[in-house]
């Protein structure tokens, strides 16, 4: 059985392939929260806050549509067809001293017989666009969840968009993991992975990560910016960035086209 809101310390692993090979590993710690608990752990927790300013904090305007978050998850799972009416957990990186980038926010989303039903993909880019894949679970081979999405958000200014991702999951227990590799046609791309150990979600469990990890979701940002200079210097090909249009403005233009015809 998954455990309830806990933490998760390991390490972030990235590995460009072709044209040229280029790898960045860096140690990081992420929060599993059950959306269900997120008001008992503020109240219960003395260096986690729940859509305030705190040490380590969680905010719902940080994901989704801004808004109220179990909400949104099943909004978008009922879009997909998906019936996900047990927990949801999220695994994340928490806001530490009010500063926080996901560049991956991963959902959980389990019926009420406690089974994994579905998962949402939400990435952000640094042009403060987000964007969510809503896949269902379906059988796991050897513990592990395999998935594929076509890739129709910009991510990186390296990276094409024309390819796919493929996710293999190890859903969160004593350990969780997380592996995408990203193809085009002709093969692997880039390999990503987070590997991760359980520890419960206390304030001593969360005093050791800040301490182990101290100003990490900074690092995190700054480590992004870092490494797309060595990949520049490598001669990588840039692509430009294709910005995405929010829903209500494509209804808008639909409407009008309508209108016009």
């Amino acid at each position: 059985m998954s455990p309830e809101s806990g933490i998760y310390t390991g390490q972030v692993v990235h590995a460009r392939l072709r044209p040229k090979k280029h790898k960045l590993a860096y140690k990081v710690f992420c929060l599993l929260l059950d959306l269900d608990e997120l008001e008992a752990l503020d109240r219960g927790l003395k260096l986690f806050a729940f859509n305030r300013w705190g040490v380590l904090s969680f905010r719902e305007r940080d994901h989704g549509d801004g808004g109220p978050l179990k909400a949104w998850v099943v909004r978008k799972l009922v879009a997909e067809g998906i019936v996900a009416d047990g927990s949801i957990r999220v695994l994340c990186y928490p806001a530490m001293f009010g500063y926080v980038f996901n560049p991956l926010t991963v959902y959980f989303c389990h019926g009420q017989d406690g089974a994994l039903k579905a998962m949402i993909y939400e990435v952000h880019n640094t042009h403060q666009e987000r964007h969510a894949y809503v896949l269902k679970a379906g059988d796991a081979e050897g513990g592990r969840v395999q998935q594929a999405a076509a890739k129709n958000f910009f991510v990186s200014p390296f990276m094409p968009m024309e390819c796919t991702y493929n996710f293999s999951i190890l859903p969160p227990g004593e350990k969780v993991s997380i592996g995408i590799r990203e193809t085009d046609e002709a093969g692997t791309l880039l390999t990503a992975s987070f590997a991760g150990d359980f520890a419960p979600l206390t304030d001593r469990g969360l005093l050791r990560a800040l301490v182990g990890h101290p100003l990490m979701t900074l690092k995190v940002s700054a480590g992004i910016y870092w490494e797309a200079l060595k990949l520049v210097a490598k001669g990588f090909r840039i692509f430009p960035h294709t910005p995405i249009q929010p829903r209500v403005q494509r209804t808008r233009r639909r409407v009008m086209a309508k209108k016009s015809g």
